[in-house]
């Protein structure tokens, strides 16, 4: 299948974003929620989802249902692995360097996993207790564990039942569903990990984003497929909540938090819980970029380097987590611990480790395929043709 390179730059933006958000340098906040109360962690989901519909949905059309479980459960698994790396990074590298230089940091982001290192470890494999920082990947899995089952479905009846249990999730999510799901299985099961140490994405709320995105790839590839287009009246009223959005983000009183001290109303924006008014920001940018998109690409040159961190995401992605991880071990999470051309030093040699990191894994991924096809290749001596038989009338 032809990649879009025009979804790959745009997944390479969302990993830049978030690596300038994690960083802790004097951008992090100016520069964290740039477009208004969303983040780069969004768009990176609903772009993920999108490949994902786009090319397991050919797989099930063209392949069948079981090829493309197969395939989900395959990028599954690869998932899972890079995130076991990552944790045993955290934990036997970088929890070591802190503890030896007194790292309050990094000794803040693994606590629980001082305080009961056993059963930190283990229930990280388990994807249940999980670190800051390193709760985003155990949501992908999950996810790419449920979507064979509703992608089957979406194909056969249609994806109208599945959004609207969706919804009826993520209004659950909103209500308290993971809360309650919690004290349910300690009141059961006696789990030892306090609730705060499960990640901070609240997955029945941002389920609702994957399938969304799932949907729409999946829609691109159905027979009777049709261009996405939306009515004027919508495109205008996406702009003016999009940019309503934008100016109150960064010209209003409390910055990235919408109402300041008041935690009630600013649930309502809240990116753990993907609150109500948080969606619909995002929902309007999506307009935008789905009416305006093509027209912008159309006339900017191509970011080669965005294209290749978007190919490579998961590989960089982890990568920026390594990156993320060893600045907090050494300089702590103080934005201001560097002076700005130490922060211009240290954004330009992340950022070259992520390109370098982008570009070993595409080569690699090319060099497959050659060695493949060269070990099909039959041997010089099986090439020697051998003798033909003896005429039967000689």
């Amino acid at each position: 299948m032809k990649r879009l390179w025009e979804i790959d730059a745009l997944r390479g933006l969302m990993l830049v974003l978030m690596t300038v958000t994690h960083l802790p340098t004097r951008l992090t906040d100016p520069l964290g929620q740039p477009f208004g109360f969303v983040s780069a962690a969004e768009g990176f989901v609903l772009l993920s989802a999108f490949v994902s519909g786009l090319v397991y949905s050919r797989i099930g059309y063209s392949q069948g249902v079981e090829p493309m479980r197969r395939a989900f459960w395959k990028r599954a698994l690869k998932v899972y692995l890079s995130q076991a790396a990552t944790l045993l990074f955290l934990f036997f590298v970088i929890t070591a360097v802190s503890l030896r230089i007194d790292q309050e940091a990094v000794k803040n982001l693994v606590s629980y996993y001082l305080a009961q290192p056993h059963r930190g470890f283990i229930y990280s494999l388990l994807l249940i207790y999980e670190p800051a920082l390193l709760d985003i990947l155990p949501m992908y899995i999950f996810f790419m564990l449920l979507s064979p089952w509703v992608m089957a479905f979406g194909l056969r009846h249609g994806w109208l039942g599945v959004m609207a249990m969706s919804t009826a999730l993520w209004v659950l999510a909103q209500l308290g569903l993971s809360e309650w799901i919690y004290a349910f299985t300690v009141h059961w099961t006696g789990l030892p990990v306090p609730f705060q140490e499960m990640g901070a994405f609240n997955t029945f709320g941002w389920q609702f984003l994957w399938f969304t995105g799932l949907w729409l790839g999946a829609s691109r590839n159905a027979p009777d497929a049709r261009p996405l287009r939306f009515p004027s009246w919508l495109v205008s009223l996406a702009a003016v909540v999009a940019l309503y959005g934008l100016v109150w983000r960064h010209f209003g009183a409390h910055g990235q938090a919408p109402f300041g001290g008041d935690v009630e109303l600013n649930l309502l924006f809240d990116k753990w819980q993907l609150g109500p008014l948080r969606l619909l920001d995002l929902a309007a940018l999506g307009v935008l970029a789905v009416r305006f998109g093509p027209a912008i690409i159309e006339r900017l040159p191509r970011f080669r380097w965005l294209e290749a961190m978007g190919s490579a995401s998961l590989p960089v992605f982890c990568a920026h987590l390594v990156a993320v991880l060893t600045v907090l071990a050494f300089y702590g999470d103080s934005q201001t611990a560097r002076p700005w051309w130490g922060d211009a030093l240290l954004l330009l040699a992340v950022f070259g480790w992520l390109y370098a990191v982008a570009w070993a894994m595409l080569r690699w991924d090319r060099r497959k395929p050659a060695v493949n096809a060269a070990a099909r290749q039959p041997s010089a001596m099986s090439r020697v043709q051998k003798p033909a038989a003896p005429d039967a009338k000689r």
